[in-house]
Parts: structure tokens; C-alpha cells; sequence
């Protein structure tokens, strides 16, 4: 874990404590979900297509102490993060077959996932099962939304492009509250800035100020997410993810990190999800770098989301 933020969640965590064990007032009773649902891309997928319960992510995978064996286990994205803070874990990374309380918790976030998607792997879960006041529900789209507008300019005006950002950005807001109307708790990211990604990095190196068309796109896209969700602290706590990265890309050894702009995974990979500790870059780390590959996070990158998401699902008022 990230040492700054380590002292910060663990402080929060101390907060909520003394809060709920305070005298001369309402009683403040930690929310503790009995199960978790993740809905997304595939920066929270976990994937179980082996069907060895040992999941492979589109991050930095870890391998065993055979130096070739996976362990899901081990460099854990965000969702389990959480997910561990609450002592649950998911199906699809459980190899070592720790007892799952009923009803398990689900992973229905797809490699490739648009917003648009989101409505779809939400109805999957409600066809099978009710939600309650004791499901937390996480949630993370868009950053592919941003891509494939991005890959539309300059053909397509920023200003149309924006507009199309806007308007994902309140559909994904109306699904969160879905989400929460039909009786989850919801803790929801908010899109990255892609703008300061490898890719955008890269865009802007072949011609000035693609990086910052990439960022108000992302921005957009955020800033009709905050203001479409319901926003009465009781149902939906909001990670400003954005915000996080772009602190980390400014200062980074205040974070942890040591390098915030380059891919730490071998870029001779097809895809991200074949990258493990064994391929990365010389002198490539898997915690301090930020990023797996041009816009995906590796394993410190999912860290640190992973922590702001426990401690908004620990402090905000469920």
C-alpha cells in the first residue's frame, strides 16, 4: 500500500471509530456490506475464463513463488481491495477456497465495456437477484467512452465531442441511481484523466494540445456524472479518481510512485492482461510505476484507487 495514503485511510478508519463510540448524540454505525458487485470495465474485471478461481486482471498480474503459476491473490485490483476491507472476497479469484458467505459477491464488469453497457450488466444481476441495503455496488466506465470519442477528432469537432461526453457522462449518473433507488449503497469513480496516460502523453508528443482535448473530455464526461447522481450522502459515495491521478502525475514521490508516464509493461504484450511481474520493462516496478500500459493502471495504480474506495465506503453516511 501506498505509505502516504496508508496513514490517511488508517486515520479515517480511526475517525469513523471514535465516532460511532462517541456519548451525547445519534450513534453513527459503520456500514458493512454483505456482499459486493462490481460493474464496469475491464479495469475491474476479473477474469475467471480458466475456471480455476484464480482470476487474470488487465493490470499487473502477479505469479506464484513457481515464478509462473498466476496468483490473483496477489497484486489486487481495486475492487478487491475493497472487497478484503470487509473481509469478502470474489468468486473468481478464491483458488485458495476461503469460505464465500451467502450470497457471494459478483464480479459483472466486461473487458471493453461502454457506459452504454452498464444498464445491461445491471440487469443481468437484477434477473437474478434483488439488491438491499447491505449491498455495496462499485462502479467504474467511461475512460473506453472517452477513447473512442478521442478517436473520432479532429474529424469530428471537440465541441460535438464534448457534447457526446456530457451526455454518457448523465446516462452513467442515471444508472448509479438505479443502482441505488432499487436499495444498493454505491460507491462510484469517477473516469480518470486520460489526458495524462501514456496514450495521451503519446498524442500530445505528435501534436501539441491532443493531451488536453483527451482531459476535458474526461472532464466532461465527469462533471455531468457528479451532477446527475443523487447527492444526499446517504446512497452514493463518489471517488474522485481524476483528481487522485492527477496528483500522483504532478507529484509523485508524495504518492509513492516513481514513474507516472510511462508503461511499465513490456509493449510487445497484445493485450494487458498478459502482463505479469515477469514482463515488465527494465527496472519497471508493478507498485511504483503508475501505469500497466498506455491506459490501463498497473498494480500501484489499482492500489491506489482501491484505497480511496475503502475509505469512502468505510466514512460516507450509508
Amino acid at each position: 500500500m501506498i505509505p502516504t495514503l496508508k496513514r490517511l485511510l488508517a486515520a479515517s478508519l480511526s475517525g469513523v471509530a471514535l465516532l460511532a463510540g462517541c456519548g451525547g448524540g445519534e450513534q453513527v454505525v459503520r456500514f458493512v456490506p454483505t456482499r459486493i458487485l462490481a460493474f464496469g470495465d475491464e479495469t475491474s474485471v476479473l477474469d475467471n475464463s480458466a475456471g480455476d478461481a484464480n482470476a487474470r486482471k488487465y493490470s499487473v498480474n502477479a505469479l506464484a513463488a513457481d515464478g509462473v503459476t498466476l496468483d490473483c491473490v496477489a497484486n489486487p485490483i481495486w475492487i478487491q481491495q475493497i472487497a478484503a476491507g470487509f473481509g469478502l472476497v470474489f468468486p473468481e479469484c478464491n483458488h485458495a477456497a476461503v469460505p464465500v458467505v451467502a450470497p457471494a459477491s459478483r464480479d459483472y464488469a466486461t473487458p471493453g465495456a461502454r457506459v452504454a453497457d452498464i444498464a445491461t450488466q445491471i440487469d443481468r444481476h437484477l434477473a437474478a437477484s434483488d439488491l438491499s441495503g447491505s449491498d455495496l455496488a462499485l462502479v467504474l466506465a467511461g475512460a473506453n467512452d472517452v477513447l473512442a470519442l478521442y478517436a473520432q477528432y479532429p474529424a469530428v469537432a471537440e465541441a460535438d465531442l464534448i457534447g457526446q461526453a456530457e451526455a454518457i457522462g448523465t446516462v452513467l449518473g442515471t444508472q448509479i441511481n438505479r443502482l441505488a433507488e432499487a436499495g444498493a449503497k454505491v460507491v462510484v469513480s469517477t473516469v480518470p484523466d486520460l489526458g495524462l496516460s501514456p496514450f495521451g502523453l503519446a498524442q500530445e508528443a505528435l501534436a501539441v494540445g491532443r493531451s488536453a482535448v483527451l482531459t476535458r473530455l474526461s472532464a466532461r464526461l465527469n462533471a455531468k456524472l457528479r451532477v446527475t447522481v443523487i447527492n444526499d450522502g446517504r446512497k452514493i459515495g463518489l471517488m474522485f479518481t481524476d483528481e487522485a491521478l492527477q496528483t500522483a502525475y504532478k507529484f509523485p514521490s508524495a504518492t509513492g510512485f516513481v514513474n507516472t508516464t510511462g508503461r511499465v509493461c513490456n509493449p510487445a504484450l497484445t493485450s494487458v492482461a498478459l502482463c505479469t511481474t515477469a514482463t515488465l520493462v527494465t527496472n519497471g516496478s508493478a507498485t511504483t510505476w503508475l501505469w500497466a500500459d498506455d491506459t490501463h493502471l498497473s498494480a500501484g495504480g489499482q492500489a491506489l484507487l482501491g484505497q480511496i474506495g475503502l475509505s469512502r465506503a468505510v466514512n460516507n453516511p450509508f
